[in-house]
């Protein structure tokens, strides 16, 4: 038995209230159920993003350079507490300052398995506020960037990043996004 068969998400109907629980592993697949999640960007005191990039076990995505982490609520947990549990599992990171920047986030994506990412996904800004010590399981690799290098990073080579990622650029003031886009994008 493996963490993803003990995690459980909330599952979503199409207007995102919750109709229900399943384990993790059985939400992720070619027709994934609608479900929320979290995308944290993680900034340190010199105002640099951490991004990452994925394991190569990863069931989706694996390889491709991404936000600082993602992750799912479990029922009845919040969305704050969630960040924290991940970004200390995932990056080793404590978090403060943490501050939702696109609450209504949501996204379908397929990876080149067939795999479907179906997800209300809010994102988070948050500042770490210890050293990073990656989970090899997570994350096999990692950079602090300025946000401005890594925005044209973003807009010429989207395949390299998670299409998450490339859809919150789209969007985040600090990526290059702007709020004519999200009216773009909600359409």
């Amino acid at each position: 038995m493996t963490l993803s068969d003990i995690e459980e998400v909330v599952l979503l109907d199409a207007d995102d209230r919750p109709i229900g629980r399943a384990p993790k592993s059985s939400v992720h697949g070619a027709d994934t159920a609608r479900h929320l999640a979290f995308s944290c960007h993680v900034f340190n005191e010199r105002d640099e993003l951490l991004v990452t990039r994925r394991a190569l076990s990863k069931q989706t995505w694996p390889g491709v350079w991404t936000n600082s982490f993602c992750g799912h609520p479990a029922p009845a947990e919040t969305l704050v507490h969630a960040i924290r549990r991940r970004g200390e599992f995932e990056l080793g990171l404590s978090l403060d300052a943490i501050e939702p920047v696109l609450p209504f986030f949501h996204y379908r994506a397929t990876d080149a398995s067939g795999l479907v990412e179906n997800e209300l996904c809010p994102v988070y800004t948050a500042r770490a506020t210890s050293d990073l010590e990656p989970h090899p399981g997570e994350v096999m690799d990692f950079a602090w960037v300025h946000p401005d290098r890594l925005a044209p990073a973003i807009e010429h080579a989207p395949w390299v990043f998670s299409p998450w990622l490339v859809l919150q650029a789209q969007l985040l003031p600090f990526l290059g996004g702007s709020l004519d886009q999200r009216a773009a994008l909600a359409s």
